[in-house]
């Protein structure tokens, strides 16, 4: 398990998210990395611009910026009491990983391997 990418199976196995709940078009072919933030919250920024990066350099994996004031049904579905809020979904919308505070971009894309199907250790 990572630092700060907590594995999001243990406390919330069932929990899946679409398309409809974080208002976007499509989740990721892949996965998708989902953030909740505030409009007064400095770190949000930063972090959005790790998940986008991230995104970016990752063919099918989608990014969801979530404003947690406009989704306070999600929010509290989803047990979010701090934003940024990120959350790693896989293919399937299963929470797969989840951090709180500004995550560190290789926590960011390490945790994402977790959600990316077909990943193999061999070489």
């Amino acid at each position: 398990m990572l630092e700060g990418m907590a594995d999001g199976t243990a406390e919330r196995a069932a929990e899946r998210l679409t398309a409809a709940d974080l208002d976007t078009a499509a989740l990721g072919e892949r996965a998708t990395l989902v953030q909740f933030s505030s409009a007064f919250c400095r770190p949000c920024a930063a972090t959005r611009r790790i998940l986008a990066d991230v995104a970016g350099m990752v063919e099918g994996v989608a990014y969801a910026d979530v404003d947690a004031e406009s989704h306070l049904g999600l929010v509290r579905r989803l047990g979010v009491e701090r934003t940024p809020t990120v959350l790693v979904l896989d293919a399937d919308g299963r929470v797969v990983r989840r951090a709180t505070g500004l995550p560190r971009k290789a926590d960011v894309i390490a945790a994402l391997g977790a959600a990316l199907p077909g990943q193999s250790r061999d070489t």
